[in-house]
């Protein structure tokens, strides 16, 4: 009987060793599978993460086209109009960058002023897509696009070691602003050149490295400005050189760019401040009549648009105050939107300047359009563009409201015919009217 009772306890032991054992294995086991299946958890987790944002990102990038898509049709841009943050329609560069916007006060350093006359305007907008820009010739090759980060036709500049001259004359003055939206695609570590130079024989195509007589290249590059003013003359006089890193364009994105000639002076202005400044860059004398585009680094290829050359600084008192009237292209708008961008920093300070030193001077403040798309939004914009600055100049610069009246009137009086760019861009505008 103690025989019996012994080796039942003993079978006991052993099944209750065994039942402790499988469960040790069966905790490590458990405890292995669990923890696999908590980090493939986890990278799962971290997968999902990632589709949503990559399907969010792709939701948003064709809600802002079927936004752009659902706006006011018309194409009537701002006196400029350029929108360095607005999808509209995708093409072969989806990788592209938007910049973000910046506020009014942010630009203080913005003291340019474009002048009251329109010299030359490009947006390619007479261009087929696919086709090469009428006004334009080169040794190599570019089409006109559209792109996905912004609105318009770009030209893209899309052969390395070539040259791109627009084909007319440009009569410009001593003093003149050019600005243009580039976006720097490609290998950009070489840059691209903007090169205004006086060319005596009216040559339409030139590959020269120093194109004409005399000259100012331009070199916008990743990390730095560099220009360079020569003189290939019988006087000679060699080269001018200049250089800065601050606020260098973007790789990808929209760069608005601003240059500033003042006689021998150049600026260049380029994401809320003054990027570069050299009072003696271009040789004494220097009469440019001609522009282009030239890069000689392998797959350095912009898309650019939006070229527009004015004036230089107006007598804002003078034009206001004396004859009355002060037309304006310096106050910016995004397309078909109401709010002054930043940039209209510089314009509107002249403006509120003006009206401070004449406090008992009264203004009305007129918005104006081209003919693109519908008369009655032409109308309604232009006013509510005119009220904006009103706006502005309360709320920013301290100017009375019941000093300034607006009003709008679309595109019921240009100034110029709307057949071309250049017309269009004279039409849209803003204008201060001393009552």
């Amino acid at each position: 009987m103690k025989i019996k009772a012994l080796f039942f306890y003993f079978v006991v032991v052993l099944i209750v060793l065994a039942d402790y054992s499988y469960a040790q294995f069966n905790i490590k086991d458990k405890f292995k599978e669990k923890s696999t299946n908590r980090a493939e958890e986890r990278v799962d987790e971290g997968i999902d993460k990632s589709i949503d944002r990559l399907e969010e990102g792709v939701g948003n990038l064709f809600k802002k086209k079927k936004a752009s898509t659902d706006e006011n049709s018309e194409s009537e841009q701002s006196a400029p109009d350029d929108d360095p943050g607005k999808g509209k329609n995708a093409s072969d560069k989806s990788e592209l960058k938007t910049s973000e916007s910046q506020t009014l006060k942010g630009y203080s350093k913005y003291d340019f002023v474009p002048g009251d006359k329109v010299l030359f305007f490009e947006d390619f907008s007479q261009d087929a897509i696919g086709d090469f820009p009428a006004l334009w010739t080169t040794n190599g090759g570019g089409e006109v696009k559209t792109v996905n980060i912004a609105p318009g036709n770009w030209f893209h500049m899309n052969k390395e070691d070539a040259v791109y001259c627009y084909t007319k004359q440009i009569p410009f003055p001593e003093n003149f602003i050019m600005e243009f939206d580039i976006i720097p695609d490609g290998d950009f570590a070489n840059g691209y050149a903007l090169t205004f130079y006086e060319d005596p024989e009216n040559t339409e195509l030139t590959d020269d490295l120093y194109p004409g007589t005399k000259g100012i290249h331009i070199f916008f590059e990743e990390g730095r400005w560099y220009t360079k003013g020569y003189n290939n003359g019988t006087d000679g006089g060699g080269w001018i050189e200049g250089e800065s890193t601050t606020n260098p364009v973007i790789l990808g994105q929209v760069n608005h760019v601003i240059i500033w000639v003042q006689n021998r002076r150049l600026r260049i202005y380029h994401q809320g401040a003054k990027a570069f400044d050299m009072p003696t860059n271009i040789h004494e004398g220097t009469k440019f009549n001609r522009l282009r585009f030239s890069g000689w680094s392998t797959n350095s290829t912009p898309y650019v648009t939006n070229l527009k050359i004015t004036t230089a600084a107006p007598d804002t008192r003078s034009k206001l105050i004396t004859e009355g009237k002060l037309v304006c292209y310096g106050i910016y708008f995004d397309v078909n939107k109401d709010v002054v961008k930043a940039e209209s920093f510089g314009t509107l300070s002249e403006i509120a300047k003006t009206l401070k030193e004449n406090p008992t001077v009264k203004i009305k403040i007129i918005g104006h359009t081209d003919s693109d798309g519908d008369d009655a939004k032409n109308l309604d914009l232009s006013k509510r563009r005119a009220a904006a600055v009103r706006n502005a100049l309360t709320n920013e610069f301290g100017i009375a409201g019941d000093r300034i009246q607006t009003d709008g009137k679309g595109e019921s009086e240009p100034v110029s015919p709307n057949t071309t760019p250049e017309g269009k861009a004279k039409n849209r505008r803003v204008e201060f009217i001393k009552i």
